[in-house]
């Protein structure tokens, strides 16, 4: 993967080339952002341009044989380290990431490198309950592989997606080796979640925060399809995609997004039980909930937490701005006078807290019903 072939960062790529060729290399980089802004694929271009033997223009040749490798994630050099698990797994089984490679390779090559950790999950056939991890012995594999001598290239570079699924086991095991690396060894994190990472890991590393992306950047996505383009159609998708192209992708792949959808109707029923103090059933509410899959939960949660946004900003007046379209709009312009400065804040720190809590593993009806409650009662504060 080039850096040309990736959507929009120029500055940042510039910087990224900058800084390989003029040596300043840290052994351990953390790249953070939204899963849909890129930085999987900046990781890996930014793999590719190191131990390209052909640099040029800030970029890598992509013709040497140690790209051809690395566009093909099959370089014997570069490893990669994520979130897995299976179904039926067996106790005191061992799962690795390297048992699923073709599977990744199919995944990065199909998306280009923008999907989300559910999409993956799905890819590994885990269901409604089950949940990838990054486990202790997966540490120990990385210490294994990086005691050898690197095979073609100078450095050996090992990627780990979503490094917030490490146990703390593996974390811990993880730090080790950042606080004493070998020479020529590069870690790369890709996080969108840094805050549930170790302190102690995001003080060894070297940020690398990518921004969302500018609304020309995914208009120019629209380039070369089929059909008359709606020039305003597209500012307001682009607008309402936020700066991330899998929301891009979901909102012009054509029909509903059924993930979106369900998270919409949830959030709609939890609103209009906790106007009416429909207890009872706000916790039947709380258990339809908890039945979904944790990245499920945590979608329904981001979600919430955007069409209360919007809300608010409905009820100050700044409808100009809004992200909204549809049944979304229709919705929340009724829903607004009752979002404002006395429950908004409180509102979303409550989402917060059950993400966090939803993130670490929690009893998912303890969590929505208390979440269903505390809500409840702020939305009646502007009745």
């Amino acid at each position: 993967m080039r850096f040309k072939d990736i959507i929009g960062h120029e500055t940042l790529k510039r910087h990224l080339a900058e800084g390989i060729d003029k040596g300043r290399i840290s052994h351990a980089q953390l790249f953070s952002g939204a899963v849909g802004v890129g930085t999987l694929p900046l990781a890996i271009a930014y793999a590719q341009y190191l131990n390209c033997t052909s640099r040029r223009d800030g970029d890598s040749c992509g013709v040497c044989p140690s790209c051809i490798k690395m566009q093909q994630l099959a370089h014997p050099d570069l490893h990669f380290v994520f979130p897995v698990n299976k179904q039926g797994k067996k106790s005191g089984e061992v799962v690795l990431s390297a048992d699923f490679m073709p599977l990744w390779r199919e995944m990065v090559a199909e998306s280009g490198g923008y999907f989300t950790r559910q999409e993956w999950y799905d890819r590994l056939d885990l269901g409604k309950t089950l949940r990838g991890i990054i486990s202790a012995r997966e540490a120990d594999e990385i210490i294994r592989r990086l005691q050898y001598k690197s095979f073609e290239s100078e450095y050996k570079i090992t990627i780990i997606w979503q490094p917030e699924t490490m146990n703390e086991e593996a974390a811990n095991k993880i730090l080790k080796i950042l606080e004493e690396p070998w020479d020529k060894t590069l870690f790369i994190l890709v996080s969108e979640r840094t805050d549930l990472l170790l302190p102690t890991i995001i003080s060894r590393t070297q940020e690398v925060a990518v921004p969302r992306l500018k609304n020309e950047d995914l208009m120019a996505l629209a380039q070369g399809g089929e059909g008359t383009i709606d020039e305003q159609q597209l500012h307001n998708t682009a607008r309402l995609a936020a700066g991330d192209v899998i929301e891009w992708r979901r909102l012009t792949g054509g029909g509903e997004d059924a993930v979106r959808k369900e998270a919409f109707d949830l959030f709609c029923a939890l609103m209009r039980l906790s106007y009416n103090d429909k207890h009872l059933e706000l916790m039947d509410w709380a258990d339809e909930v908890a039945q979904l899959s944790r990245e499920q939960q945590r979608s329904m949660l981001l979600h919430a937490a955007r069409l209360l946004r919007e809300s608010y900003m409905l009820h100050a007046g700044l409808g100009s701005i809004s992200y909204l379209w549809g049944e979304e709009a229709k919705f929340c312009q009724n829903f607004a006078p009752f979002i404002g400065n006395q429950n908004i804040e409180y509102l979303i720190s409550e989402i917060e807290t059950a993400m966090r809590q939803v993130s670490q593993n929690g009893n998912s009806r303890i969590i929505f019903t208390h979440f269903a409650l505390a809500v409840s009662k702020q939305i009646n504060r502007l009745k």
